[in-house]
């Protein structure tokens, strides 16, 4: 029985490293401009690879009126399977809203997966949490990609910030 438990770790550890080592399925060096609506708000993001399997990710959202949703963290990638991909991100948040200003922490998973050649869908769901409490963050949509520098899409998400948002935006990759 020793020899069957040293063989199935040898073919885990195996499948764990051809997983690490998969290219992945969608771009992490973006640049993207988005605008939400109910209520409206404007913002972007910027994502790279540092690694393979990780990124950076800075991102900022506004209704200006004197408020703002920024954060800024890292985040991991990776395949799992030959059309999707999983990611997950931990964020440092500084908000601004109703003239009161606090630092949150954000952490999420997601998974985007192409639908069709150029129709990309996407899901995310994490938690905003600072000291009194905790705020779901949900969302889901889809993407177009016109060509592999260019892509809109559409989300419905909660942020944790500005409540439910149908947001539509432009990415561009790099």
């Amino acid at each position: 029985m020793q020899g069957y438990a040293k063989k199935t770790l040898l073919i885990g550890l195996t499948t764990l490293c051809s997983f690490a080592a998969s290219a992945n399925n969608f771009n992490y060096n973006t640049f993207e401009i988005r605008m939400g609506a109910s209520p409206s708000t404007f913002g972007g993001e910027f994502t790279t690879l540092f690694t393979q399997n990780a990124h950076f990710i800075g991102r900022i959202d506004s209704g200006f009126e004197q408020d703002w949703d920024a954060a800024a963290g890292i985040g991991f990638n990776g395949p799992i399977g030959q059309f999707a991909d999983i990611y997950g991100q931990m964020l440092l948040h500084n908000i601004e809203r109703n003239d009161d200003n606090n630092f949150k922490t954000e952490v999420n998973v997601g998974v985007k997966a192409w639908l069709m050649a150029n129709i990309e869908v996407n899901a995310r769901l994490g938690q905003l949490i600072d000291n009194d409490g905790t705020n779901s963050i949900v969302g889901f949509g889809a993407r177009f990609h016109s060509t592999e520098q260019l892509s809109v899409g559409v989300d419905m998400r909660n942020n944790g910030t500005y409540g439910h948002q149908v947001l539509m935006s432009a990415r561009f990759g790099f």
